[in-house]
């Protein structure tokens, strides 16, 4: 498999990453997922401001050239004959003195790395998955937002309890904040319709303000729905009519069972994908076959 590093496409053997590299010693650096649709990167400016924006805030000097981006990928992509692709896009720290830092990183190092999409399952977006409540809290941001950063243990350890859960199969798990607030799925971020309004955890909660999140907001309230960020419960979560959740990969995919702590599980409305749900896939995959959101 060939990767990308710092604006070459390598063997991944070829790719070495100094021991001195704060990214391996404190977790220091961020990274991106996202896909492609017809070969090109969805939403991808958005997932590089977001990116760049991140690295600014921990003192990290990486700012990317859309263009020159564009052209590393798919450069990428053809070495390793991918005509879509799963994308991830890191960027470390960089090397630096055996210690906490005093100064800004001036010579991040960039990873780019690719693997086939996920097979499309049409059954999953009919009678959707599970989601089960975990025990395991959402930790608190390490800034004023959560950045995608390589600090990812809390959502290692929450994948860990719900792979010990006699949970359906592709489950997601859904972590509440320590105060008990719904907060987000483990690589999620979730959303709910009561009464005809789409409901989503506020920021204020320390979730990560998802790319694919933000821009199904964007497409409900063109289409009519009123939309609410707030603090919301699981109690509130079970009288939903109906439930989603999103990332990049796999877009909007609906929850059709809740499962809580103590195993027990509740149907969500009918049990099948709602109306809204539906409403707002079409149009989100309308757009990405559209090209204007590229």
């Amino acid at each position: 498999m060939n990767i990308g590093w710092n604006g070459a496409v390598k063997q991944a053997e070829e790719a070495v990453i100094s021991v001195y590299d704060h990214g391996f010693l404190y977790g220091m650096g961020l990274f991106e997922t996202f896909r492609t649709y017809g070969g090109q990167p969805y939403l991808l400016e958005r997932h590089l401001h977001r990116l760049s924006d991140g690295c600014r805030s921990i003192g990290i000097h990486y700012t990317p050239d859309i263009e020159v981006f564009r052209e590393w990928l798919t450069s990428l992509m053809e070495s390793n004959q991918l005509t879509e692709a799963y994308v991830r896009l890191t960027v470390t720290a960089g090397e630096s003195v055996l210690g906490l830092p005093s100064t800004d990183y001036m010579q991040p190092n960039v990873l780019l790395l690719v693997k086939s999409l996920p097979a499309a399952n049409a059954q999953l977006y009919e009678e959707g998955r599970q989601l089960a409540l975990l025990h395991t809290k959402r930790n608190t941001p390490e800034g004023e937002i959560r950045l995608k950063s390589l600090h990812y243990m809390n959502n290692i350890v929450a994948k860990r309890e719900l792979l010990q859960l006699d949970a359906a199969d592709g489950a997601e798990g859904l972590m509440l904040t320590r105060e008990g607030w719904l907060a987000e799925g483990i690589v999620s971020n979730l959303f709910f319709v009561q009464d005809g309004t789409v409901y989503t955890p506020s920021i204020d909660t320390g979730i990560l303000p998802g790319v694919t999140r933000s821009r199904v907001i964007e497409l409900a309230q063109e289409s009519g729905y009123s939309i609410a960020e707030g603090l919301y419960t699981w109690s509130e979560l079970l009288a939903a009519d109906e439930v989603w959740v999103t990332n990049s990969i796999q877009e909007l995919v609906p929850v059709t069972t809740l499962r809580d702590r103590n195993g027990y599980i509740s149907k969500v409305g009918a049990g099948t994908a709602g109306v809204a749900f539906r409403e707002l896939l079409t149009i989100y995959r309308e757009k990405t076959r559209s090209g204007l959101d590229n």
